[in-house]
């Protein structure tokens, strides 16, 4: 694929109701109710709000073959209003309810994880060749019948591979890995190749944004060297609330977005599902206006591997680069030095104006015509200064430049000079395609300056602001090719709030932990007790809290697999009981919801890391 210019990667087209998916439709956005399916009124006001916030498709749980016989009423009801919508049912572990379902709705989603085999256990069991060869007949003699019920009602499916909810099987041979979650995906989609069955969509997600990216790339890359093209549903599992949701979820799928890949996106909110709508079209207008961008001419032998990446190899300056965790810049050129403890910049570049009064904290940088070998602050210069690069005595040195500007002196300077730091910039459509271009024509060259980011934006609102931002670095993260990230907005939003989304577009890509890290997960027909406001308890009683990873899940279909991830787990056991989790391990089983958030705060203080605050 073309690593620096963007188009959308060609799939076929799948006929989901009347709204097609894939080919040259528009990017699709969806959405999951999170009422009873058993309350008719309930699931069809609830999935008219989500076509009224521009919902394209609406999924339903069925957990069983009453919530599946159930959805004949719930499409009739809505089909009586006028709602057109397609509905799709999502089904786990019992294959006789997606055989139901796959006459009432317009598509099925079933998980290759549960569908044949047992739920997971955690179990490392050895099979053989031939025990192999086996367990994968006992998935055709299950799947097939049901690809003939979907033929005869004209019914898409979605093979929606979860992280969390890999077999058992699968593990014992592929591990935890990409690879397996490829594998467990392309067992079905094979026989559905031979079975002539093409509509189907596929997903492959999870919780962990450099997995779910790296794997949706694996799985596109498969499918093209054995000729499948099905379309591509994107999607960040257990994102979490509010901003963190936001971004985590702009991170994941806007790093595959910007590659050409996905045809439709779900943003897994835990919030009303309706809210995920915007969120999601946001993304996917963003993208999409990368469309016939003017060329950009990469470097096109380079060592760089876009479905395995590994950190690209820089010398430390200072805290930057080499093996230090990418930094965070900032500008304050208004002279204002107001800074969120938690949220402080490494560096803040103040331009032509270096206060006399200055916090002590990050070091500054300012114009190189200015520096006069302050302790505390470092000389930034333009492309045009580099003369005057040799005669200063500065052991960090940062240089503006964006990749059209990389000609042969600035190399030449590079190579000289390995104390330099760039500061890489671009006014192109498509931003991505010249920041990379820039990072590996570094590789190409031999150099290992490290490079910092420079993402400009005019934004006033700031949901836009962190989509935006999260979205442009997605890729460079998990590419590896990020030694630090300088976010700068001229709108009307302040500058802690700049410095905060650039820590957590950090802390969403893996790449640097700054705070405490919810896998929440966005509820559903499943969920087992009130989502949001446990949420909002448990983030009261931890949000001090720096490092740890809590996961909160409605329910068990991928609670303890996607949690494998997390330090503590909090999950849906039964109506009104939870049951909380240490890694993988069940610590204590069936809790009365109303002591479950005190029973969670007591198990992390019994473990002694409670006290792991934030300075």
């Amino acid at each position: 694929m073309d690593l620096f210019n963007y188009s959308r990667r060609e799939s076929s087209v799948v006929n989901i109701g009347a709204t097609p998916l894939g080919g040259d439709n528009p990017i699709r956005v969806q959405s999951m109710t999170n009422t009873s399916t058993l309350d008719t009124e309930a699931c069809v006001a609830q999935t008219e709000r989500i076509v009224a916030a521009g919902g394209e498709y609406v999924r339903l749980t069925a957990q069983g073959t009453r919530e599946a016989e159930n959805l004949r009423n719930i499409n009739a009801a809505l089909r009586a209003d006028g709602c057109m919508v397609p509905l799709v049912a999502d089904i786990h572990f019992n294959p006789n309810v997606a055989d139901v379902a796959a006459r009432y709705v317009e598509k099925v989603r079933i998980n290759p994880g549960n569908y044949v085999d047992a739920a997971r256990t955690f179990k490392h069991i050895e099979y053989t060749d031939e025990e192999y060869a086996q367990e994968l007949q006992k998935i055709r003699d299950r799947f097939v019948p049901f690809l003939n019920i979907c033929k005869e009602h004209h019914t898409a499916i979605r093979i929606g591979v979860n992280h969390g909810s890999l077999s058992d099987r699968i593990m014992s041979r592929y591990g935890d890995t990409p690879e397996g979650m490829v594998e467990s995906c392309m067992e079905f989609l094979r026989i559905c190749v031979e079975e002539h069955f093409t509509d189907v969509v596929i997903s492959i997600k999870a919780s962990n944004t450099v997995v779910m990216v790296r794997t949706v790339r694996l799985l596109a890359d498969t499918m093209e060297r054995e000729g499948m093209h099905f379309p591509l549903h994107l999607g960040v599992t257990e994102a979490g609330d509010g901003e963190d949701g936001r971004i985590k979820s702009a991170v994941g799928i806007g790093a595959l977005l910007a590659d050409g890949l996905g045809d439709t996106i779900r943003v897994s909110l835990s919030e009303a599902p309706e809210a995920e709508i915007p969120v999601a079209r946001k993304l996917a207008d963003y993208i999409a206006q990368r469309a016939g961008h003017p060329y950009i001419p990469g470097p096109q032998d380079t060592s760089f591997d876009f479905l395995h990446p590994v950190r690209r190899e820089t010398c430390a300056v200072r805290n930057i680069g080499g093996d230090h965790v990418p930094v965070v810049l900032s500008a304050r050129l208004d002279g204002c030095l107001d800074f969120d403890p938690q949220f402080t910049p490494d560096y803040v570049y103040v331009g032509r104006q270096l206060p006399a009064n200055r916090p002590q904290g990050p070091q500054y940088i300012v114009d190189a015509d200015l520096w006069q070998g302050q302790a505390d602050c470092w000389p930034a210069f333009k492309a045009d200064q580099l003369f005057f690069v040799s005669g200063c005595t500065a052991l960090l040195k940062f240089l503006f430049v964006t990749y059209m500007g990389l000609n042969d002196e600035v190399l030449a300077c590079l190579k000289y000079h390995p104390e330099v730091v760039l500061i890489a910039q671009s006014n192109h459509p498509n931003r991505l395609g010249e920041q990379r271009a820039l990072a590996l024509q570094l590789v190409q060259e031999g150099l290992k300056n490290p490079v910092v980011f420079f993402q400009h934006y005019a934004e006033n609102n700031l949901e836009d602001f962190q989509l935006k931002a999260a979205t442009d670095m997605g890729a460079l993260l998990i590419d590896g090719l990020t030694d630090g990230i300088f976010l700068f907005n001229q709108g009307e939003l302040p500058a802690p709030a700049i410095d905060s989304t650039a820590f957590n577009i950090l802390q969403a890509s893996r790449t640097r932990i700054s705070k405490t890290e919810y896998i929440s997960c966005p509820g559903c027909g499943r969920t087992l007790y009130d989502l949001q406001s446990t949420i909002a308890r448990i983030k009261a009683a931890t949000s001090h809290l720096k490092g740890l990873k809590i996961g909160i899940m409605g329910c068990i279909v991928n609670g303890p697999g996607e949690m494998a991830d997390a330090d503590y787990g909090y999950v849906g056991a039964a109506r009104g009981k939870v049951s909380l989790y240490k890694k993988k391990e069940c610590i204590e089983r069936n809790i009365p919801e109303e002591e479950a958030v005190e029973k969670l705060i007591e198990l992390i203080k019994n473990s002694g890391e409670y006290g792991n605050s934030i300075e």
